[in-house]
């Protein structure tokens, strides 16, 4: 299993990381298993294919909440061993994805787009 870069976290997503007391092959079942994958995102729906996949390394799914406002988001699972070859270092990221949440820049109050005017 070759070696997964860190991944430098931005505003829109969440990265966790933790080692665990079990092999790669074990934690790769847990998150590729449609019905143990649902203990780990508890509160969403996931679609049942993976989005991308590197098989024992890496899987992305796409996710929406089950309430108000039902936003969109991706999670992606990394595994990589753990130090001195033990255990299993995960590496969860979690992106918010949703179009509703891309910043919009509103039209300059000058431009030829609106026929009214705008308070400065």
């Amino acid at each position: 299993m070759s070696d997964i870069p860190a991944i430098e976290p931005c505003a829109d997503e969440l990265v966790f990381e933790s080692d665990l007391d079990a092999p790669p092959e074990k934690v790769w079942r847990a998150v590729t298993t449609p019905e143990l994958r649902e203990r780990w995102l508890t509160g969403t729906r996931t679609d049942p294919e993976p989005i991308s996949t590197t098989p024992g390394e890496e899987v992305a799914f796409r996710l929406r909440d089950d309430a108000p406002p039902y936003l969109e988001s991706t999670v992606v699972f990394q595994l990589r061993r753990g130090a001195l070859g033990q255990g299993t270092r995960l590496t969860i990221i979690h992106r918010l994805t949703d179009p509703r949440l891309v910043p919009r820049t509103p039209a300059a109050a000058n431009s030829n787009l609106s026929c009214r005017l705008r308070a400065a």
